[in-house]
């Protein structure tokens, strides 16, 4: 039995892997450019930053995705019976799993092809790819008005 006096670190630490498994899938597409704003081409390596979502992108998502699951198996044998009883707390957990199945069938394999233009790209390859960009972004704003419900769903809890 857990003691109910860590919950608040295991809901700490299920709270940042959580927002760690989706952030690389939300912030990648935003980042893929390849022009400035001036029309010149973008540097051929990504930056410190885009380097690191990449990596947690390839490496990070088994061992933070079994980070969310321990974490939330143990703030569920905390809360016991009590979980059912919140229906928030489930709408919350539904629209997560929905915007995790969303984020790896729909989010990573888009980014890989985002990830594969070349510097000698035609520009019909390179307007198929801004395209291709623009939808990839239109996902992650999907993705993060259904993450900022379940902000408000775990803030507000509605109906306590």
């Amino acid at each position: 039995m857990i003691p109910s006096a860590w919950f608040p670190y295991i809901l700490i630490a299920h709270i940042t892997f959580a927002i760690s498994l989706f952030l690389p899938s939300f912030l990648l597409p935003f980042t893929m450019r390849t022009r400035t704003r001036d029309g010149e081409p973008v540097q051929a390596t990504p930056g410190r930053f885009v380097s690191l979502l990449l990596w947690l992108e390839r490496n990070g998502t088994t061992i933070i995705g079994l980070g969310v699951l321990i974490t939330g198996l143990m703030l569920i044998g905390i809360l016991g019976s009590a979980f059912a009883q919140q229906p928030w707390l489930l709408a919350g957990i539904a629209i997560y799993a929905g915007v995790l199945i969303v984020s790896f069938f729909i989010q990573r394999p888009g980014l890989r092809k985002l990830l594969r233009i070349s510097k000698e790209a035609t520009p019909e390859e390179q307007a198929k790819w801004r395209e291709r960009a623009k939808r990839q972004r239109y996902v992650s704003y999907g993705m993060a008005a259904a993450v900022g419900v379940i902000g408000w769903l775990m803030m507000a809890k509605p109906g306590v």
